[in-house]
Parts: structure tokens; sequence; C-alpha cells
């Protein structure tokens, strides 16, 4: 396979791995899906459509996400923010999120052993 087809191949694993994180992160307030992934995107964070909107059906379908219709600005949208139950899920993510970001650099910080 190579370095560069594992690398490839791993480095979309992690990616994976916090692709809810990121979405949820940018929700706090009504988003309709091509301004959510544009506020990635912008972040250094972009996904594609085929994974962002399976994954907002999918958070919505598990009480994580709210969503309404709008038409007032055109064509209708469907707009995303995070349920109540979002909102504290969201906040523990985080929270797992950054003690592995820590222990992830004290690690790293060795390098192999």
């Amino acid at each position: 396979m190579g370095v560069e087809g594992a690398f490839d191949k791993l480095e979309l694993e992690l990616r994976r791995g916090v692709v809810v994180l990121a979405a949820l992160s940018q929700l706090g307030t009504f988003r309709y899906g091509y301004e959510l992934r544009r506020s990635l995107a912008d972040r250094g964070m972009p996904i594609e459509e085929g994974t962002l909107y399976p994954l907002l059906r999918r958070l919505e379908s598990q009480g994580v996400l709210v969503s309404e219709w709008r038409t007032d600005e055109g064509s209708p949208r469907r707009y995303y923010t995070l349920s109540a139950e979002g909102r504290v899920l969201y906040r523990k993510l985080a929270d797992a999120w950054r003690g592995l970001h820590q222990t992830v650099d004290q690690l790293l910080e060795g390098g192999p052993s």
C-alpha cells in the first residue's frame, strides 16, 4: 500500500472520529446544511455532502438535533440546531475530546519508543 496510501486511509479514520464533534460545535444556533459545510470547511474541516446530510438526519433521529423548515429566504431549507440533550452531549464529548487530546499529546511528545 505504501506510506501515502496508508496515510490517506488512516487520516480518514481520524477525521471520521471527530466529524460528529466538529458538526455539533457549529450548531449552537440554527444553520442549514450548506452553511454548516461552509463553516466547517472555513475552519479546516471539509465534509462531503454525502457524509454531512446522513449525519444530520441520524443525529436528529437520536434526539441530538432539532430541525425546522424555513422558506423565508427563497427555496425551502432545513435548519438544524442542538436540542437540549444535544447541548449536554456536546459538552460531554468536548470534555472527552480535550482529555484524549491531552493524553495523545503526551504520548506523542516522547515519539515512538
